[in-house]
């Protein structure tokens, strides 16, 4: 156990923040950020053209002879929409690459379909539609398993070609089809793709912007309109950007990251703002853990976090899409609301205490709240990554968890990770055996579990009043199940370390 005296400790989360700057749409140069890098896959004109060809008697988008300089999320809407210039606050019908629902909201956004186009209708596109069943499936709740049922029925009748299904759920492995958290599932089956549009019935699709394309969440009424006309009415964000620079300790993840951002602009800082995340430590980062800090933008309120494409975007690609894509990026006078810039080798972790995402706190400064129990998981915290980051701090403790400690991989793949892959530095010991030894409850069936509370029999869910640390992305009242329950969010090290001690505790006690 290292001193924690040898790290420099900031008095203040806000002190981390090395300048804000608002910027009320004035133009600044970016060049000196990132670089643009090139697609390293042959780009078909032919499928990715989807803007009007230029007419000649067009008129400039400007009165000069260049036009208004566009942000990453402006460039890919005017795109879509066929326009060669957008600002923010015009609204403009957008043609959509890939449409997402699940078992929640699917059945919803299904009735209004046909209630609107007719009973016979069929889909726009049978294959951009993406419908994966995740969240309620291994319960015995009737109603939550005809949902499931009514997804089928849907597929069958569309042909819709990517329908990710569950039959036997006493035995997840027996379903070869099935997936898992859907916003996991689209990047690992390859639906996410720089420069598209992913629209899905979950406010948690801003995670695909890690792949620097346009994703948010929508509600019935407007899936119900996508399935049948594959487009939809958006008004164009303004951008926040978010500069973060600095070697990353070893001791933080990206949940820490978009936890001191959300904690710095609060919970309705970005909204119905996009929020672009640039700087050496964004691009130190795995695709995993990009898709961490797109997750959790709303929290904040933001309409859509985008992340720009670079080589290690485009080698995560490699074995999962064989379609074209078209990366965009914001160009160097390209116009931001506000600038906020981080100096990350500064940071300390963080938790968010109940009951909202931007009660920040240092995770030291919790030391003394007693906890009842532990939960990784979500599509926030229950990647491949987030298991190795809490496989790594029980590695190193050493120690037996002191409160149940429960574990639900995000997808199927995931969930053979955690089983075959070995973890770094272990001897060749996988995720599962760690966990054992630590005397952490068995990795349950892939889905998003207790996240959103779900059906009494949810595995892990809160039915009382108890104290959670957890990897999860909202910690409101009755979150998780139980309304008097609190839930302290963190990284998966901090999970992992306030396992072993029964209290809120900093990983650094753990990590060298």
């Amino acid at each position: 156990m290292n001193s924690m005296a040898s790290s420099p400790i900031a008095p203040n989360p806000a002190s981390f923040i090395s300048n804000k700057k608002d910027l009320g749409f004035i133009a600044f140069s970016t060049s000196s950020q990132f670089s643009i890098p090139k697609c390293n896959r042959r780009i078909s004109k032919k499928i990715c053209s989807v803007m009007a060809p230029q007419q000649s008697e067009r008129r400039p988008s400007t009165t000069g002879s260049v036009k208004t300089a566009m942000t990453m999320t402006e460039k890919i809407l005017a795109r879509a929409s066929e326009k060669s210039q957008l600002s923010p606050g015009e609204n403009t019908w957008v043609n959509i690459d890939v449409l997402m629902t699940h078992d929640v909201c699917g059945p919803g956004s299904i009735g209004i379909f046909k209630k609107e186009f007719g009973q016979n209708a069929k889909v726009w596109d049978r294959e951009k539609i993406v419908i994966i069943p995740d969240h309620y499936i291994f319960t015995s709740d009737e109603r939550a398993n005809r949902n499931v049922d009514i997804l089928r029925d849907f597929c069958m009748e569309q042909n819709i070609k990517y329908f990710y299904d569950i039959k036997d759920l006493s035995d997840f492995k027996a379903n070869p089809d099935y997936k898992g958290v859907c916003h996991i599932a689209l990047a690992q089956e390859g639906h996410c793709r720089p420069g598209e549009v992913l629209l899905g019935t979950d406010s948690h699709t801003c995670t695909a912007g890690a792949f620097g394309q346009f994703a948010t969440g929508i509600g019935n009424t407007d899936a119900g309109f996508v399935l049948g006309a594959g487009k939809l009415l958006l008004k164009v964000p303004p951008t926040l950007r978010f500069v973060m620079d600095g070697e990353m300790p070893n001791y933080l993840l990206a949940k820490d990251l978009i936890l001191q951002i959300i904690g710095e602009i609060s919970v309705s800082g970005a909204t119905y703002k996009s929020m672009e995340f640039v700087g050496t430590t964004v691009e130190s980062l795995t695709m995993e853990e990009r898709m961490t800090l797109c997750n959790m933008v709303v929290e904040a309120g933001g309409k859509n976090g985008v992340v720009p494409a670079d080589s290690t975007t485009f080698k995560y690609l490699e074995d999962k899409t064989s379609m074209a894509y078209e990366p965009v990026y914001s160009d160097e006078q390209a116009r931001f609301l506000s600038e906020y810039r981080f100096d990350v080798s500064k940071l300390e972790p963080l938790v968010a205490k109940p009951h909202s995402p931007d009660n920040r706190a240092l995770a030291r400064e919790c030391k003394d709240v007693k906890i009842d129990r532990v939960y990784i998981g979500s599509c926030t915290g229950g990647k491949t990554e987030d298991f190795m980051a809490a496989a790594k701090v029980f590695l190193a403790s050493g120690k037996k968890v002191k409160v149940p400690t429960f574990l639900v991989p995000a997808t199927q793949k995931v969930w053979m990770d955690v089983y075959g892959l070995p973890v770094p530095g272990s001897g060749g010991k996988t995720c599962s055996q760690i966990f054992e030894e630590a005397g952490c409850d068995t990795p349950a069936s892939p889905n998003c579990g207790a996240c959103l509370g779900g059906p009494k029999d949810t595995y892990a869910r809160m039915n009382e009043p108890t104290v959670c640390v957890s990897t999860t992305n909202r910690n409101f009242p009755g979150r998780m199940g139980h309304k008097e329950g609190q839930i302290y969010l963190a990284s998966p090290f901090t999970a992992a370390a306030s396992a072993l001690t029964g209290y809120v505790t900093d990983p650094r006690e753990f990590l060298q």
